[in-house]
């Protein structure tokens, strides 16, 4: 029903429940894409529901849409849950906005779905920018026949026992088979003194010298491992170790297609078909530089075109649809290297590496330096293009500042380039940052600001009417030193003041949804998107969880105990070295290094430092910022260990823990 004429006459409770739904849809649109719906008839729909994103295919929705006049567009933006459809005359668009709006169809998995319709001036997607295979890559369609696929399965005895030679694995996702020598996976390398009795299987020989005469291949491998793929799972992204085989990697796909992830350091991903029975090669940079995964999922986005086959799933969006997955079998082949890699890639050459991570610090003095080095040396040294990735306020801040009593005065404490400061024009805003380069681009935008550190800021106590902490008690590298933070800010309120406090979350997938920091990693049109931390966008699903002051009986409020140290006991973690997180990934460990690639011009006096701030020798310098990622509970914990504090609100948005504190 046209919102123009509810008002004729009173609507029941089902067309308000529908209504509801249809505005949702719209204010979802318009908050994502920044695309407005009319209320006027127009020949372009909006689908809401009816997207890749949520499990329907081109195949199922467009017979739907063809019931109402032919379909002149149907654009289908990948991992979406609308899609756009134009139809030849405003007349039949009219008719399916009246007669398909809240239609249920079922979904590739056999759920249902209703759909919902709005008008909008024309179907149109912004594309993304033409890519390329990554250097290095290749995809050889049909390089076995159907005969050798069916010998190659059935040689592989899924069902013999563990004690086997060739040492059969059971990992979580996959079943897992090794031959030659067996990879270990504690430390993703192999142990070249004992090698496996059997070598490779013999039906593999005859294929591999075929491959090397036909020059696919330059060398025999010497390792296989063989992964079997139910539909659903998949491996994490990754890149093979360096040290632990030569150049060249070669991976057969048997049983199913699938589409394979190549991502770049820099944040690029290149969705890649490999066809059932088709070789992937991997050499040079794809195999040195980009990390290579396959996403769990039932289904890939594909080309619905039908000459489509290997190769990059490309960004046309009108041509894109969904594959169910069937059971994948790989046998990746690697030659073992029995010298140490001289690659072109130093910075990530386990090799070439001559510094290692920094230790997790033992003490407060090493905490500051830690944070000195991997913290305050970095903001400064990448101010400008940090500051250049940061333009858009996040949405529950700006409500949390434009809710403030007019003539409030405001402490951001960590404000970055500003971004924040001139939201509302009715609050007396002053921040300050650690980085004097950060706080000379907020004056230069005539915003109050000064240096100083979040541990000791030169504010009188209790002058404040509210203060904001946004993406900055991460930084932080031990529990007390984060509490500390959190009690600095307090210091700052009056009674009755309150703080908005957000960190990042190490759970990026929450409520079964994955952050915007997961699923943001492509190019936008025209030019890269920035891989980095801190950026949760404003998105339909955001879990709001408030916090009552009370819990369930059997359940425990977390103590800052329970999260000493990353929850790790201090003897444990004596000497350890913090990870590198691999960007755009899920988190295995609270405190880490995340990579912040440079762009433009690095600065020519910068030493190499493989794993500290920097590296001239690559024309865009990989610097290491220090986070320690807050677990579910862990941010109110430490709120609870502060005196004259209580806790307004504690909520999820989009990758972050945050928190409401009230001064008492």
């Amino acid at each position: 029903m046209d919102s123009n004429h509810q008002s004729n006459y009173k609507l029941n409770k089902t067309e308000k429940k529908f209504l509801r739904k249809q505005i949702k849809a719209r204010h979802t649109l318009l908050r994502h894409e920044g695309i407005e719906t009319v209320s006027y008839a127009t020949q372009s729909l909006v689908v809401a529901n009816g997207g890749l994103g949520n499990g329907v295919s081109r195949n199922q929705l467009l017979p739907v849409l063809e019931t109402c006049g032919p379909v002149d567009a149907l654009l289908m933006p990948p991992n979406k849950p609308y899609s756009f459809v134009s139809y030849k005359t405003a007349e039949e668009s009219k008719k399916a906005y009246v007669t398909l709006n809240g239609k249920e169809i079922v979904d590739d998995l056999g759920q249902k779905i209703i759909l919902y319709f709005n008008f909008v001036e024309k179907a149109q997607w912004k594309e993304l920018g033409l890519q390329a295979l990554p250097p290095g890559l290749m995809v050889v369609e049909e390089i076995i026949s159907s005969e050798d696929e069916k010998m190659l399965l059935e040689s592989i005895n899924w069902t013999e026992e563990t004690g086997n030679q060739n040492v059969q694995k059971s990992l979580k996702h996959r079943r897992v088979k090794h031959f030659g020598y067996e990879f270990h996976y504690e430390n993703n390398n192999v142990d070249r003194g004992k090698p496996l009795p059997g070598g490779l299987p013999d039906i593999c020989d005859g294929i591999l010298e075929k491959w090397l005469k036909e020059g696919y291949i330059k060398h025999k491998p010497d390792q296989l491992t063989v992964n079997q793929y139910e539909p659903g799972h998949g491996i994490p992204a990754h890149i093979d170790t360096h040290s632990a085989f030569e150049d060249e990697i070669i991976s057969l796909s048997l049983g199913s297609e699938v589409v394979m992830d190549f991502k770049h350091p820099d944040g690029i991903t290149v969705p890649v078909m490999l066809p059932r029975r088709s070789l992937l090669v991997m050499t040079g940079e794809s195999r040195y530089l980009w990390t290579h995964g396959i996403t769990p999922r039932k289904f890939d986005t594909v080309q619905a075109s039908k000459g489509h086959k290997s190769g990059i799933i490309t960004s046309d969006v009108g041509d894109l649809t969904l594959s169910k997955r069937g059971i994948r079998t790989s046998f990746t082949f690697r030659k073992v290297r029995q010298t140490p890699c001289n690659c072109s890639y130093p910075l990530v050459c386990d090799s070439q590496m001559k510094a290692t991570p920094p230790s997790f610090p033992e003490s407060e003095r090493e905490a500051s330096q830690l944070e000195q080095e991997y913290v305050h040396r970095v903001y400064e040294e990448i101010a400008g293009h940090f500051s250049s990735t940061r333009h858009t306020p996040w949405p529950h801040v700006v409500e949390f500042l434009k809710a403030l009593p007019r003539g409030s005065l405001v402490a951001d404490v960590g404000c970055g380039n500003g971004k924040y400061l001139g939201i509302n024009k009715e609050l007396f805003m002053i921040g300050c940052d650690r980085s004097q380069s950060l706080v000379d681009i907020c004056r230069e935008r005539h915003f109050q600001a000064f240096v100083c550190d979040a541990l000791a800021v030169p504010i009188r106590g209790g002058a404040c009417d509210a203060c904001i902490s946004v993406a900055v008690i991460h930084h932080f590298a031990t529990a007390e030193r984060r509490v500390a933070a959190l009690q600095e800010l307090v210091r700052l309120l009056r009674p009755g003041g309150k703080a908005l406090v957000y960190v990042w979350a190490m759970e990026q997938e929450y409520n079964k949804k994955k952050s915007k920091y997961l699923r943001e990693n492509r190019m936008s049109q025209g030019k890269e998107e920035e891989v980095s931390s801190d950026t949760p966008g404003p998105e339909l699903l955001v879990e709001q969880v408030p916090d009552t002051g009370h819990k369930e009986p059997a359940c425990r409020m977390p103590s800052i105990s329970d999260f000493q140290e990353g929850g790790r006991n201090s003897r444990e973690v004596t000497h350890s070295k913090l990870p590198v997180h691999t960007n755009r990934t899920s988190f295995h460990s609270q405190d880490v290094l995340v990579p912040w690639h440079l762009k433009g011009n690095p600065g020519k006096d910068r030493p190499a430092e493989p794993f500290g701030p920097g590296g001239s020798h690559d024309p865009s310098p990989v610097f290491h910022r220090f986070y320690h990622v807050f677990r579910e509970g862990e941010l109110e914990a430490a709120c609870q260990t502060l005196s004259d504090v209580r806790v307004l609100r504690s909520y999820y948005d989009q990758g972050n823990w945050c928190v409401i504190l009230e001064k008492v």
